[in-house]
């Protein structure tokens, strides 16, 4: 496969993927209810656009899911939006702050993803193994960077929109993870393995010229 043709391929796949993310995070099909909360799916093609096309485009689809994040806490806010939407914030330095959690956290959960895959494909781990791991951790990448950040950086103003002294912004964080942030990364873990073990097995070939990990 020539290189124009590869980048071309590249393109395609990444444009699909972002329409699937901007699809899921506006419309219901964004979240899966769970026995006892609604687990978010925004960030599976983000996980299966990072396997498949790389690190590079996994960022730039959980970019996109940070922006329609934004978006949506600015358009429809609600408890909670001042984290994840600059033009809701006091000042510059909280919506420099709101722009990481809302953006530069979600960036991350397509990086992570994406190297993980590699690293467990030069491992030749199989994929049975490889994509659950890649669901998971992407997943769970997500909830501790969002929840992290806004337990170090907007402590004080997680703890005034809760009602409750700062000294139990920890406890509502961990139980946030806990609650929200387990299942989530189990509902990836499996979405992540099905879909993803269809794509691998489809006759699409990666920009390596590859098929993926082994089965």
């Amino acid at each position: 496969m020539n290189k124009k043709k590869k980048s071309i391929q590249w393109m395609a796949g990444v444009a699909l993927m972002a329409g699937i993310v901007i699809l899921l995070a506006n419309t219901p099909l964004g979240m899966i209810q769970l026995p006892i909360i609604k687990a978010t799916t925004v960030h599976i093609p983000v996980i299966l656009g990072a396997i498949i096309f790389g690190p590079l485009a996994g960022g730039i689809l959980g970019g996109i899911f940070g922006i329609c994040s934004m978006i949506s806490n600015t358009y429809a806010p609600t408890l909670l939006s001042f984290a994840f939407s600059p033009f809701l914030a006091a000042d510059l330095l909280g919506a420099v702050k709101a722009l990481w959690i809302a953006v530069g956290c979600r960036i991350l959960i397509g990086v992570v993803a994406g190297w993980l895959w590699i690293g467990l494909k030069k491992a030749r781990v199989n994929s049975w193994v490889a994509l659950p791991i890649c669901g998971f951790v992407g997943s769970i990448t997500n909830t501790i960077l969002v929840m992290g950040s806004i337990y170090v950086l907007l402590a004080a103003e997680y703890a005034a929109a809760k009602n409750v002294g700062i000294t139990a912004v920890f406890g509502l964080v961990m139980g946030t993870v806990a609650a929200s942030g387990i299942p989530e990364a189990i509902a990836a873990a499996i979405l992540v393995t099905v879909i993803g073990k269809a794509l691998l097995a489809s006759k699409y070939v990666n920009l390596n010229g590859e098929k993926g990990i082994q089965t």
